[in-house]
């Protein structure tokens, strides 16, 4: 997922695309990207040294809102932003280094959660995390 086409997303909606939102959306930019907040802001004040964490956070939870980005919470530290939610897809995540990955869902068939087990629930979506130890870590023997 390319930041022009959350960009683009954003803009057809009528998001003002403002100098500090702008460089929030080029801060997800790329493949695989799972930032969390502080990172998004890091990347944000190589293109905006003034942006605030603040503005960092308003922005990431407009985004969410908006069902543009989503946040992603696998692990105890802080929330992560994902903002591939066009394409369906799950998650692989590695136990070790908290690397965390899409992976396409095309591949993977769950089957329907029968009614009796569903509590009462009405089931919109299911979601599938993979966990285990990514390339570089199991090389390491980590």
């Amino acid at each position: 997922m390319s930041s022009a086409a959350l960009g683009a997303r954003v803009r057809e909606r009528g998001w003002r695309v403002t100098p500090q939102r702008r460089a929030v959306v080029d801060a997800l930019e790329g493949q695989h990207v799972h930032l969390t907040a502080d990172e998004v802001h890091r990347r944000a004040r190589d293109a905006l040294p003034e942006i605030s964490l603040a503005t960092v956070y308003n922005a990431l939870n407009e985004l969410v809102a908006m069902g543009e980005v989503a946040e992603v919470r696998y692990t105890a530290g802080p929330a992560r932003y994902d903002p591939n939610v066009a394409t369906a897809h799950h998650h692989l995540l590695c136990t070790t280094c908290g690397t965390l990955l899409d992976v396409a869902a095309r591949d993977i068939t769950v089957s329907p959660l029968p009614a009796d087990d569903r509590l009462g629930f009405e089931v919109r979506s299911v979601h599938v995390l993979f966990r285990g130890t990514c390339a570089p870590c199991a090389s390491r023997g980590a």
